[in-house]
């Protein structure tokens, strides 16, 4: 979309998470690769371009990490860190005990405000 003007790009994502985002979808249905751009608005909602062929997600994307990284085109990156850690998103916990996130967001900006290079702090 043309309002887009930012985005996130290579977030660390726990290796369990992307894990279960895989097998919770690997059985659904999918027509893109990349739901970050390329789809057709005509209606006004998203439906898949002309001429795509709806597969499963296991189709499109063989891999955990296929799928965490590539269906927002590199918004996440498949860390090696574990959830609790403190050093990668969650996508599931339990609100009641707090958002993990939060700390891992402190992190990587007291990270970079100390001047750690970006591509060190995310372990690519």
């Amino acid at each position: 979309q043309s309002w887009r003007k930012e985005r996130i790009l290579n977030v660390p994502l726990c290796k369990e998470d992307c894990e279960r985002w895989w097998e919770d979808c690997r059985t659904s249905y999918t027509c893109k690769s990349n739901w970050q751009k390329g789809w057709n608005w005509t209606s006004g909602i998203n439906e898949c371009p002309a001429g795509a062929v709806c597969r499963t997600f296991e189709s499109y994307f063989p891999t955990p990490a296929a799928l965490c990284e590539g269906l927002w085109g590199h918004s996440y990156k498949v860390s090696d860190y574990d959830g609790g850690s403190g050093r990668c998103i969650q996508m599931w916990f339990d609100s009641a005990q707090g958002n993990p996130n939060e700390e891992v967001a402190r992190f990587y900006a007291a990270a970079m405000k100390a001047g750690a290079p970006s591509r060190g702090i995310i372990g690519s």
